[in-house]
């Protein structure tokens, strides 16, 4: 659904575009970006797109989301504020956009997500410039009022990595792909194997109106870190292996040499991973879990929880196959399997999150 609200621009600046509505049926949404932002569940209504016009007042180019405030005029002459939500800058950099696209001053329409309570607030996925350019601020946005796009997601559809450096391994920058399909398909927390402790979790989770599992800036533990969209990495360190993920900047160290955590080893949200070598194949089991979810679902996570990794590289190089499996006898009746892939695309690099929350309201 689509809502028009009709506004006139602050001052002097009502803009005359010769746009025309393209009402699209959006693709459906990549459940691992969907769960890179964490602030879209339960603030923004993804059925009903809102149209505002005004004037920027502020930007702020930072992770987890970019924000951008807008003023606008109402149908009753009345000066209001917007606060206008944006996916995280490692996202819309790989779209093509930078810092500078969107400027305080600039006279925009924007359309997006409408709030589900009272408060003035979307979560962007169209602005139209006073150039007529269009800019595009989500992966499944489509183009609505102009034939000239500022930017693509692209990147993030692609299939194909490249083949041509085999003998790198696993030791490379891999990349995330919302058009690669998982073997084991995503589930609604209901319809995990849970025990009756969990399920009761899940339901008092659903009900309590807050995501505790992901905060703004307050980096998630495993396995939840593993379901980041960004480039991951794998490293060499000394006989060890670091994976640093971009998201939260977060470095995964992987011991080579021991079978089993040592005695005075700590809990860590990460957890303390050891790793071996099947084939071409990285084996991780990761023990000494203190972060408390599995899911971002409300899925609980016990400190009994150990998670198995397969990283499983392509023979040509250009595909990371993936799968995690989860024991946890105190919330799974069995275990738990889940997949992903990344494609080897030359040329990227993990780039800094440097989460910045925002100004306390």
């Amino acid at each position: 659904m689509t809502t028009r609200r009709s506004f006139r621009v602050a001052d002097r600046c009502s803009i005359q575009y010769g746009w025309h509505v393209l009402l699209a049926s959006l693709p459906a949404l990549s459940p691992v970006i969907a769960a890179a932002h964490h602030s879209v569940a339960g603030r923004f209504d993804t059925a009903s797109v809102i149209e505002v016009e005004g004037e920027i007042t502020s930007v702020h180019w930072r992770s987890p989301h970019v924000e951008f405030t807008l003023a606008a005029i109402d149908e009753s002459g009345a000066r209001e504020s917007w606060l206008l939500e944006a996916a995280a800058p490692s996202t819309l950099i790989r779209s093509g956009l930078s810092a500078d696209v969107i400027e305080v001053g600039d006279q925009v329409r924007v359309a997006g997500w409408a709030p589900m309570t009272d408060k003035r607030e979307m979560f962007l996925q169209n602005v139209l410039l006073p150039s007529g350019e269009e800019l595009l601020l989500w992966v499944t946005a489509q183009s609505r009022w102009s034939e000239e796009q500022a930017n693509d997601f692209a990147f993030w559809r692609q299939t194909e990595g490249d083949g041509s450096r085999p003998e790198l391994g696993i030791f490379r920058v891999w990349s995330s792909s919302l058009a690669l399909p998982r073997r084991s398909p995503r589930r609604a927390a209901s319809d995990y194997p849970l025990t009756a402790a969990a399920r009761d979790a899940v339901q008092a989770y659903s009900s309590g109106g807050e995501n505790l599992a992901i905060q703004a800036c307050v980096p998630k533990g495993m396995p939840l870190i593993m379901e980041q969209p960004y480039p991951i990495e794998f490293r060499r360190n000394g006989n060890d292996i670091a994976l640093h993920l971009e998201e939260y900047d977060a470095v995964r160290m992987i011991d080579m040499e021991a079978e089993a955590p040592p005695p005075d080893a700590g809990r860590s949200p990460l957890g303390f991973s050891t790793g071996r070598w099947d084939g071409a194949a990285l084996v991780v089991t990761t023990r000494l879990l203190s972060w408390p979810w599995f899911s971002q679902g409300g899925i609980p996570q016990s400190p009994q929880a150990t998670l198995t990794e397969r990283f499983t590289p392509a023979a040509d190089g250009s595909r990371l196959e993936y799968e995690l499996t989860s024991v946890d006898p105190v919330n799974f009746t069995e275990p738990v399997t889940q997949d992903k892939a990344w494609l080897y695309l030359p040329d990227q690099q993990v780039r800094p999150y440097e989460c910045t929350p925002a100004p306390a309201e």
